[in-house]
């Protein structure tokens, strides 16, 4: 809990205030502009773990099982994430292809593997080495995770192709659906200032 003496900076307006301590699920307001300060998230690390770990489950599942198959003339063609990028490479698409890769399954897998290793160690009250150095790296990382713009533009493609075969969903596109709402769902629980408290509470 705030000790009273611990100061932050409104996002709005960047005044500069007193925490306050807050009941659950309270919010403090900047007493200047009125923006959110902060929110009070009655167990929001333990329901971050949780999500991550199933986005985690899901992200396996994504990347391992068909996303659509095409059926055209009785012949079923499945393709998988990592195939399609392999596709893109071997056909000299190279730099989508890497951008494909690095933006729906590097960026995402380092986001949620890096959130993972911050709260499975708080939430045995144990200090994850190199704590403060890897928060700000998942800052600037989960920019770079584009899962729902890859999911739009599979979407997109499948109505478009729709006219021309058969269009078979495959497990990992249901899988990618959820992994959206997942991980979306970790990272707005990931709340850094109950992060930082934490950290400055453990050894």
């Amino acid at each position: 809990m705030p000790d009273g003496n611990q100061l932050i900076a409104c996002h709005e307006c960047d005044l500069l205030q007193r925490e306050v301590a807050l009941p659950e699920g309270g919010v403090a307001r900047c007493a200047r502009c009125g923006g959110i300060l902060f929110r009070s998230h009655p167990q929001g690390l333990e329901r971050a773990l949780a999500f991550t770990l199933a986005a985690l489950v899901l992200f396996i599942i994504s990347n391992t099982f068909p996303i659509v198959g095409l059926e055209v003339n009785g012949d079923l063609i499945q393709a998988t994430l990592l195939g399609t990028v392999h596709m893109l490479y071997r056909d000299g698409m190279w730099i989508v292809a890497g951008l494909v890769m690095f933006t729906t399954v590097l960026a995402p897998l380092a986001h949620i593997l890096g959130m993972l290793y911050i709260l499975a160690p708080l939430r045995f009250g144990r200090r994850p080495p190199n704590s403060a150095a890897l928060i700000r790296v998942l800052t600037e990382v989960k920019y770079w995770g584009m899962v729902e713009v890859f999911v739009l533009g599979v979407l997109v493609s499948l109505v478009k192709l729709a006219d021309l075969a058969k269009i078979v969903p495959g497990i990992a596109l249901w899988s990618f659906a959820g992994l959206m709402i997942l991980f979306t769902a970790a990272t707005v629980a990931f709340d850094q200032r109950q992060v930082w408290q934490k950290l400055g509470e453990v050894a």
